[in-house]
């Protein structure tokens, strides 16, 4: 199959190359040419423009080294705001028989209320722009693709991570070993609300395996689809398996352990606003009966406990990834102590 990935560098796209590599894709990358942690299939093609520039890339794909080309598919990793979507429909719908926007699964509504979350759960996110502006990517996909003679399907990944990418409920985004390093050396764990709460993680790997299978399947033209793991932990138990990776014993991670409200995360880190009351703050659990008969035979294969730890030994190996992010430790420290002060008066009545 010929693929055209904008993008290929991130963590979902890299790991997507990589599998239609192993499939033997005839892959083309557009990316910006930065040196990353995510290096392309050898044998890739590679476009360097800046994507989010139509014009820049209409050049690219209709220059000398790919005029005439065209592909089977468009996967957009790395469209995050409708006038880019409408941008590539004119762009590629000359170009290509299908395109696949990837979407994210935190533009569904959140419930009072136990709600495994299906493709015809409503859409809408008023806390976090970034859901709001894919939202709009959708809908102007919807709007306009099938006028231009362009077959297309939406992708949903949820809350994904894999070798680069530690994950955890804030404050580790710009450098995921920071929740590794606060557990090795004592410091508070900080734990949103009671920890009770459920969500869903899913390695990189089984989404792109997801994207690709879906490639071949025409019932899923037209159609969105979220592509999630069935394993879904309470942060409690999402913060266990990773310290259990990371070494420490469950008496460790009990004493360091401290749950803090949303309320205070949000206070302390307002630019956490959208991410974590439009997002994380709620139950994840996804419906993945859609993608598993799209994509026969597809399931979510690397569970949590495995993942992760496979994670954190890449980091180790990676000393240049192991940088900590101070602001996080710092607000991590003060909240900490904050709590556990309250926890020590509340018992001394």
């Amino acid at each position: 199959m010929r693929i055209l990935i904008v993008g290929g560098t991130g963590l979902i796209s890299s790991a997507f190359a990589h599998a239609c590599a192993a499939r033997g894709d005839d892959l083309t990358l557009i990316t910006r040419g930065r040196p990353g942690s995510h290096p392309a299939p050898a044998d890739a093609k590679a476009i360097h423009v800046d994507a989010t520039d139509a014009v820049a890339l209409r050049s690219a794909v209709r220059g000398p080294r790919l005029r005439g080309e065209r592909w089977d598919a468009v996967v957009q990793f790395v469209a995050f705001t409708p006038d880019q979507v409408r941008d590539d429909v004119e762009t590629f719908a000359p170009l290509a028989d299908r395109y696949v926007l990837i979407a994210t699964a935190a533009a569904y509504a959140t419930f009072d209320h136990f709600h495994p979350l299906t493709e015809d759960t409503r859409l809408s996110n008023r806390f976090w722009d970034y859901a709001q502006q894919k939202i709009a990517c959708e809908e102007a996909l919807v709007a306009l693709a099938p006028a231009a003679g362009l077959d297309y399907t939406i992708v949903r990944p949820a809350h994904t991570y894999g070798d680069s990418k530690i994950p955890a409920y804030t404050g580790n985004s710009r450098h995921p070993w920071t929740v590794v390093d606060r557990m090795r050396r004592g410091a508070d764990i900080v734990i949103p609300g009671d920890g009770t709460a459920v969500w869903t993680l899913t390695h990189a790997s089984d989404v792109a395996a997801g994207i690709r299978g879906l490639l071949e399947s025409p019932l899923a033209v037209g159609r969105a689809v979220h592509v999630t793991s069935d394993e879904a932990l309470t942060w409690t138990g999402l913060y266990a398996t990773i310290a259990r990776a990371a070494g420490l014993t469950a008496e460790q991670f009990a004493a360091q352990a401290v749950y803090v409200p949303t309320d205070a995360l949000v206070a302390a880190a307002p630019s956490q606003l959208g991410s974590l009351r439009g997002d994380k703050m709620h139950c994840a659990v996804f419906d993945t009966s859609l993608i598993k008969e799209l994509v026969p035979g597809w399931q979510a294969t690397v569970p949590f406990s495995q993942g992760v730890g496979q994670a954190i030994e890449a980091f180790e190996s990676n000393p240049a990834w192991c940088a900590v992010d101070e602001d996080a430790n710092a607000m991590f420290d003060r909240l900490g102590s904050i709590y556990r002060a309250a926890l020590h008066a509340a018992a001394a009545g």
